[in-house]
């Protein structure tokens, strides 16, 4: 099989390494992929942003596979295009990633399901935002309606930070994507994202992941993509594990009933509250840095997975998956989430790939001729450990952290160390 994975960070470079596994893959290709995928794979130049060209491009290379990463192209109808033209595309249509592409459509359907999630309101001006804010309890969270690379939410602890949120959106920060403010109520709990493949019929669950969001250690500084991940989450047990793949089970079920075919991964972002699981957010595609720890632990022929989920029979599949745990930690450029200059020489990344377990997945990067590797944007690499344990696979981790160097390098130390805490065992 001839596969293109559309996308250029850590989560396609993830995607990559299974696909390179599969004895059933000839022919691997990644747009625009980075210094990574470059090494494993054929790097194209596509522009994400251009679903047309995407189906355009697969069909004249008769790409077998498309799996699409990003959540524009699939917001843009890049698996719509695909499906048009005859191409297996991995990743649902338009309608469905609406469910990331609106916070609002998916808020109102947990609504209208009766999902649970956080009590919120829509506001498309800034006065009735403002006006809201001074019914609720403070903190609460404001989001902007649209997809904002993971940066449009801000958990607002006074009510002069929240009313500063909504006149960012409303102001432009985000764009069109700030057009529309979501403001939701504040829940207290831990939070975990499971993820899933469905078909719109079977939903098979992954394993339990934990991002950290904000840029600096202990959960704080402004939010960002993700700091670091590991999996599994020790504090899901066996029965909210089944809670919150009964929710996801009942969102696909609600979309099928709004007449969505949905077939692709289906991320939840869940908060663990006194009242159990609910969902904060969703994607409509795998999480970007929970690919990194959840793909290795799959066992299973990835192949077989997504073309299952394509041809709606993945009630066929059994997933498999490793008993190990995994923790990776995201090396990040000076300055990241705000500004940041690219272009500098990373080193140590083959002796870091030395230590037992340890997988390096480029994001932010870019392969020179001489195969030197500089960085090319703001979370540049995940340095990923796979171990027996959780407290094993974060040594690993931070062993191989140490031996990569690049100017302004910056990185959360505390990866995965709260629940070795809470295990007593740090």
């Amino acid at each position: 099989m001839r596969v293109l994975v559309i996308g250029g960070g850590g989560r396609e470079h993830a995607i990559i390494d299974a696909l390179s596994k599969s004895p059933k893959v000839t022919a691997l290709f990644c747009a625009p992929g980075n210094g990574g995928t470059a090494l494993q794979a054929t790097n194209v130049t596509i522009e994400m942003a251009d679903p047309a060209f995407i189906a355009e491009w697969a069909e004249s290379n008769a790409i077998d596979l498309v799996v699409i990463g990003p959540e524009d192209s699939l917001v843009m109808g890049a698996s719509d295009l695909c499906a048009a033209a005859g191409i297996p595309c991995f990743g649902p249509k338009a309608a469905g990633a609406y469910l990331e592409g609106s916070k609002s459509f998916a808020k109102d359907l947990m609504a209208k399901y009766d999902i649970p999630t956080a009590a919120y309101g829509v506001f498309d001006s800034s006065e009735e935002a403002m006006a809201y804010l001074e019914t609720v309890k403070i903190p609460v969270v404001v989001k902007a309606d649209g997809l904002a690379a993971g940066k449009g939410v801000v958990v607002a602890d006074s009510e002069i930070d929240a009313r500063g949120a909504v006149t960012e959106c409303f102001e432009g920060r985000y764009g069109d994507a700030g057009e529309r403010v979501v403001i939701e109520e504040f829940l207290e709990g831990q939070e975990c994202s499971l993820l899933a493949f469905t078909d719109g019929k079977t939903v098979l669950p992954m394993i339990p992941a934990q991002d950290h969001k904000r840029a600096y250690d202990n959960d704080e500084g402004p939010n960002t993509g993700g700091m670091g991940v590991y999996a599994p989450v020790p504090s899901v047990d066996d029965a909210t594990l089944a809670e919150m793949t009964r929710i996801l089970e009942r969102t696909v079920a609600a979309l099928v009933s709004e007449g969505i075919d949905y077939r692709g991964v289906l991320y939840g972002g869940f908060i663990l509250t006194q009242d159990g699981p609910k969902v904060l957010e969703y994607n409509a595609r795998f999480g970007d840095p929970e690919t990194q720890v959840v793909l290795p632990l799959l066992k299973t022929d990835i192949v077989d997975v997504f073309m299952a989920t394509v041809e709606q029979r993945l009630d066929e599949i059994t997933l498999e998956w490793s008993d190990d745990a995994v923790v990776s930690v995201v090396l990040a450029s000076g300055g990241y989430p705000g500004s940041y200059i690219k272009g500098k020489v990373i080193t140590g990344i083959d002796e870091a790939e030395k230590v037992d377990g340890v997988r390096v997945y480029h994001a932010g990067t870019v392969l020179a001729n001489d195969l030197t590797v500089f960085t090319n944007g703001g979370r540049v690499l995940n340095v990923t450990a796979l171990a027996p344990t959780l407290a094993e696979a974060r040594s690993r981790a931070y062993e191989a952290v140490d031996l990569i160097d690049f100017p302004d390098m910056h990185f959360r130390t505390d990866i995965g160390l709260g629940a070795l805490r809470a295990l007593g065992e740090a």
